[in-house]
């Protein structure tokens, strides 16, 4: 018999950010309702739909002490391509448009929690990197307010990113490596975060760039072997390619081969996360 304990009520708490009133009440109550709901499913002794579904005969439910909520691992960053953080937080109110993230950040650094860290969020969709098909689980989703297109990137909004992926990263204690973005995941999909630099991140430890002095690669040197270390799916090579292209040679990014210079860049990403 299923059984529902009064920390419902504790694992409600965690994973509410507390409800509001004005403009956004009606979101927040529903948000409320289904996270009460999951509060529910994670107290459930044992959970509905798990240990009934076991087709044993002989099977008992007896509870360990020893347990914690999952946390994340990777970090995703998005370009809105809207107009405003006010059309970006419309449009994961809606629930017929079944897109989310944790956090948006507008152009002038304000930052915007829509979900708590411990829940999943719809940012990533299908994708694969290393050998993870579902980020969405494992991932927390930034959504940076940007056109996709003309918009710069501000100072005050790329200040304020990197203080909430500092929180982040100490938070979870998230690798250097884990912080991408949607075109390295689904680089056959996704250009986003279009032009973005990257750099400025790694130089505050958040994902790897290329050093200044290259060495050249080695004349066996193996792209598609380079690739998939880093991370990218070569199934598409050429989509591999390109989602690589994006993130660090953007200014060639359609191109699908690699003329040496490219070739060093490659060599000296694949060589940070070879040695991790």
């Amino acid at each position: 018999m299923m059984k529902i304990t009064g920390l419902a009520l504790v694992a409600a708490a965690l994973v509410l950010n507390g409800c509001g009133g004005g403009k956004h009440a009606a979101s927040e109550k529903l948000y409320e309702k289904k996270a009460t709901a999951f509060a529910k499913t994670i107290t459930a002794q044992p959970a509905e739909n798990q240990w009934d579904k076991v087709p044993v005969i002989d099977k008992e439910w007896i509870a360990s002490v020893n347990f914690g909520i999952r946390k994340p691992n990777y970090v995703m960053i998005h370009h809105t391509a809207q107009k405003s953080v006010d059309e970006t937080i419309k449009t994961f109110q809606l629930e017929r448009t079944q897109v989310s993230a944790h956090y948006v950040v507008g152009r002038n650094g304000k930052v915007v929690q829509m979900v708590n860290d411990y829940l999943r969020t719809h940012h990533a969709g299908a994708g694969i990197w290393g050998n993870d098909t579902d980020l969405n689980s494992s991932s927390i989703g930034i959504e940076l307010d940007n056109n996709g297109t003309t918009d710069p990137w501000p100072e005050a909004q790329i200040s304020a990113l990197i203080q909430l992926l500092t929180k982040l990263k100490e938070n979870y204690r998230i690798p250097q490596a884990n912080f991408i973005g949607h075109m390295d995941f689904a680089p056959s999909r996704k250009p986003d975060p279009a032009n973005f630099p990257w750099d400025r991140l790694a130089q505050a430890g958040f994902g790897f760039w290329y050093d200044a002095n290259l060495q050249p690669a080695p004349q066996d040197f193996d792209v598609r072997v380079a690739l998939r270390v880093i991370g990218y799916d070569i199934k598409n090579l050429d989509a591999a390619i390109k989602g690589f292209k994006r993130h660090y040679i953007p200014q060639n990014a359609n191109d699908t081969t690699f003329n040496e210079q490219e070739r060093a860049i490659l060599y000296n990403i694949y060589m940070k996360y070879l040695y991790l």
